[in-house]
C-alpha cells in the first residue's frame, strides 16, 4: 500500500508533467501563430534547434526566421506528449504532423518525431534543445 507521502509525491510529479505538456503546447501554438513575444520566453537564451535536415539554429536565428516569415508552420499538430522528469530537467517526446515552408522550400504535411529538453530556470520551464526527425514511410 502506498503511503500518503508517496501519493503526494506522485501527484506533484503528475502535475509537473502536465505543466510541461502545457508549456510545450503553448510554445508550439506561439510558433505556428508567429507570436514571437509569447514564444521567446519559452526558449532559453542558449536554445538550439536541430532541424530534420541536420541544420542547427540558435534561439535568435530560429525566432528571427519565424518573425521574418522565412520559416512558416502551416500545420503543427502534436500527438500525445510523453514526459520524463528529472528534477529541474525534463525530456519530452511526441509525434506530430507538420507542414512547413522555409524560404522558397515548401515541405508538405509530413509526420515527425520531436525530442525536446527542458530545464527549469528561475522557476520557469524553458526549452534548451529541440530536435525533429522526419518519419519516412516504410516501403
Amino acid at each position: 500500500m502506498m503511503s500518503e507521502t508517496a501519493k503526494d509525491q506522485n501527484r506533484l510529479h503528475d502535475r509537473e508533467c502536465d505543466a510541461l505538456r502545457a508549456v510545450e503546447q503553448a510554445r508550439l501554438a506561439a510558433l505556428a501563430e508567429r507570436n514571437i513575444a509569447q514564444a521567446s520566453p519559452l526558449h532559453a537564451a542558449d536554445f538550439q534547434l536541430v532541424t530534420p535536415v541536420g541544420m542547427t539554429l540558435s534561439r535568435d536565428q530560429y525566432l528571427g526566421a519565424i518573425a521574418a516569415g522565412m520559416l512558416v508552420y502551416h500545420v503543427w499538430k502534436p500527438g500525445p506528449i510523453d514526459v520524463r522528469l528529472y528534477g529541474e530537467a525534463a525530456a519530452l517526446r511526441y509525434r506530430s504532423d507538420m507542414e512547413v515552408s522555409f524560404g522558397t522550400r515548401h515541405v508538405p504535411r509530413t509526420a515527425y518525431w520531436h525530442t525536446d529538453l527542458y530545464e527549469k530556470r528561475n522557476g520557469t520551464w524553458q526549452v534548451v534543445w529541440s530536435q525533429a526527425t522526419g518519419i519516412q514511410p516504410v516501403t
